[in-house]
């Protein structure tokens, strides 16, 4: 099967500031992609270089099997985009707007009901400049799947949203999933987490890794259980039957005592047998935790690790 995009040996330039040294990125069609990295690791300019909106020094680009020139493409036909801050006319309400795209598109106005309908905004009848960021970002997911593309390309879409629009952007991007290929560029790892099956970590212009999220985390992460106790005496006594290092609690200034500190005790294999023999061991010392929690692999986890691993000491 031919790969949604296929990326060998790009680098880029800017005056003498090298942004990408060899980029190798392949993301399959119908994946939802993750593609993160630090502000500044160089995303922005490779989404730019797959729209030919710049040109690659060396190295080359495909969509869909078809080479990306810069200039004006043939292979844009099939990518919609959606920027981070999308711009709009402000004195057009939503219908309009995609009118206007689809006239300057050659897109099927016959679209436009549904589509609406598809980001919440067929009852909204306002201008686009009494929006709210949320909803704009709506009709930028509808202006960017009005020429029904095979790749849809989101560069940091909710950098700028509060949480409840980040929710809904989300909640839609992720009912895209199966219709078409989307590449999210952001450095918010939670939102990659939610909704993201497949991760690419861009550090000092090179692609470190990609690959399955679930796998990265299976290498670069390992899973837990998070203990707390009544007290420290308790959470020593705990922490040396578990062969567990204890960590020491800041002082506090308050007449408070501070909270005992948290135990985290990692473990391979399967949850059950691994909390069983630790329950099994603190019922044999008489001890009870206030809490037991099995505590999963996190991508910020995976992310910290690929970058320590890759940075020269």
């Amino acid at each position: 099967m031919t790969a949604a995009l296929d990326l060998r040996g790009v680098t880029k330039q800017f005056g003498d500031h090298p942004v990408l040294r060899g980029l190798d990125l392949t993301v399959e069609a119908g994946q939802i992609f993750g593609f993160i990295g630090e502000n500044g690791a160089g995303k922005t300019t490779t989404m730019r270089l797959i729209l030919g909106l710049e040109r690659p020094d060396a190295g080359s680009l495909q969509v869909f099997g078809q080479p990306v020139t810069f200039g004006r493409t043939p292979t844009n036909k099939m990518i919609g985009y959606l920027p981070d801050v999308p711009a709009f006319y402000g004195d057009m309400s939503a219908r309009e707007y995609l009118r206007l795209c689809a006239a300057i598109t050659a897109g099927d106005p016959a679209d436009i009901a549904p589509l609406l309908h598809e980001v919440g905004l067929a009852d909204d009848h306002r201008h686009i400049a009494g929006f709210s960021r949320g909803m704009k970002q709506r009709l930028g997911i509808a202006q960017a799947l009005l020429g029904k593309p095979q790749l849809l390309i989101c560069d940091e879409p909710t950098s700028a949203l509060d949480p409840a629009g980040r929710n809904d952007f989300l909640t839609l991007l992720s009912g895209l999933r199966g219709s078409l290929t989307i590449v999210l560029s952001t450095h918010i790892l939670t939102d990659v987490e939610r909704i993201c099956d497949h991760v690419g970590i861009l550090h000092d212009g090179v692609l470190q890794e990609q690959g399955p999220l679930a796998a990265l985390k299976n290498k670069y992460a390992q899973a837990a259980i998070s203990l707390t106790f009544a007290s420290e005496a308790e959470t020593a006594t705990a922490a040396k039957i578990l062969n567990i290092l204890a960590s020491t609690p800041a002082a506090s200034t308050q007449q408070a005592p501070a909270a005992p500190t948290p135990l985290t005790l990692p473990y391979t294999g399967d949850y059950a047998p691994a909390a069983t023999r630790v329950m099994a061991a603190l019922a044999q010392a008489g001890l009870a935790p206030l809490t037991f929690a099995r505590v999963d692999p996190t991508l910020d986890q995976v992310f910290m690790e690929v970058i320590r691993s890759t940075t020269p000491d």
